[in-house]
């Protein structure tokens, strides 16, 4: 067979190859139909229960083996989107109407996964059985093959109610996302009522019947009034809050207490929320929390925040609004498939295109029943007649050879070779013309069904049939007395299954939060050897002084609300402000003072903490920078004085350190010293000043291999002693030199 090669664009092909898997991703995956609000794995799931008779009163079944079979024939895409499915569908806090009922751990509201499939079980719901499955027997839906076409699956299941409304919705296909609420399934047929009743009903008067989402964790939507504009365009983002009661306790204390909880924390999200409350007490955004606890007991919600006494409980609230998911966004985007295709819509056209899908299920259901009734009523008719003339029939069976003899003679009244008592019963028996299906019937019925009550019974379901006949073909003549069978049928569901409102509709103002003045006092940093810090009060600091000079590596004596300078080895500047210090008893252990502050990127396990103090000390003073390579310069401490968290405090050339800083006033004299016990005093007057950016000038000849390895900075007059090897040298005595000399040995 010759090949054939077809030449074509290369972007051609990647563009359709692209669209084909964009659209099989959301018509097969992620995007729910309009019609019964499930995504395929939902549907396929439900139905394979429903193959498999886990229904709602019958035992538990396996929750592996419902997969296994969802998997096998419908969903071949994984055992853990099936199952996930199949969580999702039993928990009530995720679903307003849950449709899988699960026996077993089947996962929490605070993020707890589900066991795993071999030691859960589950079984329809039993609104899933009779409201979502129910019709399944009576043709209403088109059955297509299965992904290897050896089995059938339900097109669309004939979900009686909008699910696409009532349980929501959210997944992610190819450019596009579905994220629909959920809402109150009472208010929802009522909703579906209106429309009925006025097909003409707009968005703002179904807003009065459907007044927005009810998630099953309550909360409160803050932003009713923008209600109608997301419901119009399908497109938009609700505000909700948790619900939270302030109490008050023993010892004139308040606490907050939250029951409710906005639907997008759930989950993991909650053990957020409790984070980011620690987080504000940490970072000083707050000091009215004493403590934070989880109570929740099951599916009960309670989270309790104590305050200390005399905090405002308001405006402390306001700040979970504010900093925390106790007040979120939920975005609405009300993407569904309808028509076959993707698209956006408002609410009154979902409940459009549930309502005719309705009229679809109704037509074909009632044309299925209508069907069956004419068929029974064939079979009913010619019963009766049967036993009528039964004394003949029986002739006819007794005097034939074989069933179709017999048959043949009742269909058709063909007597040629049947016995019969007489000629006028050859004559009665030619005149008999029973259908198929009734000789069938005949033939097949047993004869207790000649007994008179037995007889009776017959002409009354006949009478029934004719009646169910009636009732059909009037439901099937007329869209109006459809509509009151679908009405009545909404009431029922209603009746049986609705709950009341969890979620509170209103508009509130935003939150806000009074920022209290912090009081400002002087204040002790201390900062030990091993790099931990701790602020304390100048009272505490003045009582144990003597202990902290003996303790601490550096002590900065500023305000509370100053910043600290540190300088690293590396070269850098970090601020740290001073209230992310833990403040407290002067015993207290502190904090390592390179986690103190958020972002901050202060790493004290890879740089060495060269100098410290604080912002207000820095910018009026002069500092001298020395490197080791005997690099030195001084800088303006005004140069210090930014926002930012880390800034390069000096330049540094390769392979360079900085070993030093230290304020250096007029009058002073600088005394370096090397590794090899060199030693150059020079007068401070000759440090030129330079900017933060310059590298600086030679402060002193090095030999080779040699560096420097600190800088001393003497007042007039002062001196200091340093240890080298078995000696003291008193360097406050040092011949004073010119800068970029050897200077002596020692």
């Amino acid at each position: 067979m010759p090949s054939e090669i077809i030449r074509t664009e290369y972007s051609e092909i990647m563009q359709k190859s692209f669209i084909d898997y964009s659209m099989s991703v959301i018509l097969a995956r992620a995007v729910p139909d309009v019609r019964d609000g499930l995504k395929p794995v939902q549907r396929r799931t439900l139905y394979d229960m429903y193959e498999l008779k886990v229904d709602y009163n019958k035992p538990y079944k396996k929750s592996a083996r419902i997969v296994g079979d969802t998997m096998g024939k419908y969903h071949p895409h994984g055992d853990s989107s099936i199952y996930e499915a199949l969580v999702v569908m039993s928990q009530d806090f995720k679903k307003s109407l849950p449709l899988v009922d699960g026996h077993g751990n089947f996962g929490s509201i605070e993020g707890d996964g589900a066991a795993a499939m071999r030691y859960t079980e589950a079984r329809l719901a039993k609104v899933a059985q009779e409201v979502y499955l129910g019709d399944l027997d009576k043709d209403v839906v088109d059955f297509v093959p299965n992904y290897d076409e050896t089995e059938k699956e339900p097109e669309v299941l004939p979900v009686r109610v909008p699910n696409i409304l009532i349980n929501g919705s959210d997944g992610i296909a190819v450019g596009m996302v579905t994220s629909i609420p959920q809402h109150n399934l009472g208010e929802v047929i009522d909703g579906v009522i209106a429309y009925m009743k006025d097909p003409d009903i707009n968005t703002a008067q179904m807003l009065k019947v459907i007044p927005g989402p009810d998630f099953p964790t309550g909360g409160i939507i803050t932003n009713k009034d923008d209600l109608l504009e997301i419901y119009s365009t399908g497109v938009g983002k609700i505000k909700i809050r948790g619900k939270a009661e302030i109490e008050k306790i023993k010892g004139g204390k308040e606490q907050i207490v939250i029951t409710e909880i906005p639907y997008t924390m759930i989950g993991a999200n909650i053990g957020k929320f409790l984070n980011d409350v620690y987080s504000l007490v940490e970072t000083k955004k707050t000091n009215d929390i004493t403590d934070i606890s989880n109570q929740s007991k099951g599916e009960q919600m309670k989270i309790v925040i104590e305050l200390r006494k005399g905090a405002d409980a308001n405006n402390v609230l306001n700040l979970l609004y504010k900093k925390t998911r106790l007040e979120d966004t939920f975005g609405v985007n009300m993407l569904a498939v309808a028509d076959g295709k993707p698209e956006t819509l408002g609410i009154v056209p979902i409940i459009r295109h549930h309502v005719n899908f309705q009229y679809q299920l109704c037509t074909r259901k009632y044309t299925h029943l209508l069907s069956k009734e004419q068929d029974k009523k064939e079979i009913q008719e010619g019963l009766i007649k049967a036993c009528d003339v039964i004394d003949l029939i029986i002739e006819i069976l007794r005097g034939s050879k074989d069933v179709k003899q017999a048959k043949a003679c009742l269909v058709d009244g063909v007597s040629v070779g049947i016995k019969f008592k007489s000629e006028a019963s050859r004559r009665a028996a030619e005149e008999l013309h029973f259908t198929e299906r009734q000789a069938q019937a005949i033939l097949d019925m047993r004869l207790h069904r000649l007994i008179g009550l037995e007889i009776e019974a017959l002409r009354g379901d006949y009478q029934d049939t004719l009646d169910k006949i009636a009732t059909y073909s009037k439901i099937l003549s007329s869209r109006a007395e459809m509509a009151k069978v679908i009405i009545k049928d909404l009431h029922a569901i209603k009746k049986e299954y609705a709950t009341e409102r969890h979620t509170v509709i209103d508009n509130v103002e935003e939150a806000v939060i009074e920022e209290k003045p912090i009081e400002v006092i002087d204040v002790a940093v201390l900062i030990d050897r091993f790099a931990y810090a701790r602020v304390v009060d100048m009272p505490t600091f003045e009582r144990n002084r003597e202990a902290a000079e003996t303790e601490s590596k550096k002590i900065i004596l500023c305000k509370n609300t100053d910043k600290l300078c540190l300088f690293t080895g590396s070269g850098d500047m970090h601020t740290i402000k001073v209230l992310s210090l833990p403040f407290g008893k002067f015993r207290d252990k502190g904090q390592p003072i390179d986690t103190a502050e958020k972002g901050s990127k202060l790493d004290l396990n890879k740089e060495n903490l060269i100098f410290a103090d604080s912002m207000e000390n820095v910018i009026s003073k002069k500092l001298l920078f020395g490197t080791k390579t005997a690099m030195i310069k001084l800088v303006d401490g005004k140069e210090f004085d930014v926002s930012r968290k880390v800034i390069a405090a000096t330049k540094l050339a390769d392979k360079d350190e900085l070993i030093c800083v230290k304020v250096l006033n007029p009058g002073n004299s600088v005394v370096m010293q090397s590794k090899k016990d060199m030693f150059l005093r020079i007068e401070g007057d000759t440090v030129p000043e330079k900017k933060k950016t310059a590298v600086g000038v030679r402060g002193m000849k090095l030999a080779k291999g040699d560096e420097l390895i600190d800088i001393y900075v003497l007042e007039e007059g002062e001196n200091i002693d340093v240890k080298v090897k078995d000696k003291t040298v008193a360097i406050g005595r040092l011949h004073v030199a010119s800068r970029d000399t050897k200077g002596v040995k020692k």
